[in-house]
């Protein structure tokens, strides 16, 4: 009676496509119970005996076979399935033999195949480059509907590199502004390479015009500088209301049209910044010159280290000097110290580009002293003397209205200035009491162990993980 028992439920066992599945086949299922019934009916029970005791030891063995594959092949299922960036915004990979349908989108924007984007740059062949920092290459290309595009290749496809590919689409699909720039699209994440297609922007950057390679200083005359400023305070400001941090603001994120209009790029290291906490703590990142000091000290982010940044960006502009040099004096690496130095000295003639004409020009010296003094604000070393994105714009607005008004009405606009510094927090250590404008006191030095510590001008992080 044993064996009939025996043989009716290893063949239940074996025929339940859903417990195996799929992984035994049908045969053996019909195979096996032949068998057995062999055995019970031979007439040898010495020869069925060893056969039981066979089997007895094979179908054990084999049902932990099945069952090790089967927790394995589990496992990985809900691996896969996990809320991870792979499986909870990828539609589909398109590095498949078959492209994605121009329809497909990812957080709003069209998905391209990897192989169109190839096409388009020619294979990503060097002569495409447009430029590079620390994290991936940029190549100029043309899609098949003949747009000129930008498609920025990251260099590593790992968990870090997606975090900041999915971030950049995140914020660039949440805000739409005429001085950010436009992305058309991007590859999946779980393609051959993780790809980001921006409109192309044809002028080069603000530091090409500065001191790269298109720097023409009779091209970029005081106004378009001051109109440089002003849209990107303006694009800062829109992040900020939005609770974004840039987190890299710099000269080589500031993009120029052919008219000299400003689009703000590169937010693979932006923050969104919640609305009910101070700061966030995080590791800094940034681009060595452009660090807020308090930042890198204390590894807490707010609003007011793009501030920072940005204050690094208006010496930049007034000055058409690098942010880091480290052929200058030891203690004037970074810009930020040499224009803190030359202006707590009364020196800010020594700032001013003599290209731009200011010893003969009283209006642009005026304007670019007023911007001096702002940028001056900015590069405080404690973040709470430090105005809001939104008063810098207000404050530029006014820089650049002032000389386009009646003499009666500058005088409303001294006192909107007196007002901009009356704004700030009173300071909040000793040392910082008599700070004001163009007094000749000693600060708190700008962060020369960034520049000790990084001396690449690409972006990268200070820590190591």
């Amino acid at each position: 009676m044993r064996w009939p028992v025996l043989c009716f439920f290893l063949t239940i066992f074996l025929r339940m496509d859903d417990a195996n599945f799929g992984i035994i086949p049908m045969d053996l299922a019909v195979y096996t119970n032949a068998m057995l019934l062999l055995t019970f009916v031979a007439a040898d029970h010495k020869l069925a005996l060893k056969l039981g005791l066979g089997f007895g030891i094979v179908v054990p063995t084999l049902l932990l076979v099945v069952l090790s594959i089967y927790i394995v092949w589990h496992r990985k299922r809900e691996n896969y399935a996990s809320p991870n960036f792979h499986s909870r915004y990828t539609s589909s990979d398109p590095s498949s033999k078959s492209d994605l349908e121009t329809t497909s989108v990812f957080f709003g924007v069209p998905i391209f195949s990897y192989s169109e984007l190839a096409e388009a740059t020619n294979n990503f062949h060097h002569e495409q480059e447009l430029g590079g920092g620390g994290f991936g290459t940029v190549y100029h290309g043309i899609l098949r509907d003949g747009r000129e595009v930008a498609v920025k290749r990251l260099y590593e496809h790992n968990y870090k590199r997606v975090e900041q590919f999915m971030n950049e689409i995140k914020i660039l699909t949440l805000l739409r502004h005429k001085n950010l720039v436009l992305l058309y699209g991007c590859t999946s994440c779980r393609s051959q390479g993780l790809l980001l297609v921006y409109e192309f922007i044809s002028n080069g950057t603000v530091a090409d015009h500065l001191y790269g390679d298109r720097a023409n200083s009779c091209l970029l005359t005081w106004p378009i500088r001051m109109n440089i400023a002003i849209e990107t305070a303006t694009a800062l400001a829109c992040l900020h209301a939005s609770d974004i941090i840039h987190r890299d603001v710099k000269t080589n994120n500031i993009l120029l049209d052919n008219k000299f209009c400003v689009k703000v790029a590169d937010f693979g290291l932006s923050r969104l910044f919640p609305t009910d906490v101070t700061h966030v703590s995080t590791a800094p990142q940034g681009t060595p010159g452009y660090v807020d000091p308090e930042y890198h000290q204390s590894y807490q982010l707010t609003d007011k280290s793009d501030v920072y940044s940005f204050g690094v960006v208006l010496i930049e502009l007034i000055s058409s000097m690098p942010a880091v040099d480290m052929s200058r004096h030891a203690n004037e690496i970074n810009l930020a110290n040499l224009a803190i130095n030359r202006i707590q000295k009364r020196a800010v003639d020594e700032l001013i580009d003599p290209c731009l004409g200011s010893h003969l020009d009283e209006v642009v010296k005026r304007m670019a002293t007023s911007v001096a003094e702002l940028a001056f604000l900015c590069l405080q070393q404690s973040r709470e003397m430090r105005p809001s994105m939104d008063m810098v714009l207000k404050e530029l607005e006014r820089i650049k209205n002032r000389e386009c008004k009646p003499e009666n009405l500058k005088e409303e606009d001294d006192d909107d200035k007196e007002e901009l510094k009356s704004m700030l927090p009173e300071p909040s250590t000793p040392h910082c009491e008599e700070t004001a404008l163009l007094k000749n006191i000693k600060l708190p030095p700008s962060p020369i162990s960034v520049t000790e510590n990084w001396v690449s001008n690409s972006t990268t992080s200070n820590v190591s993980n």
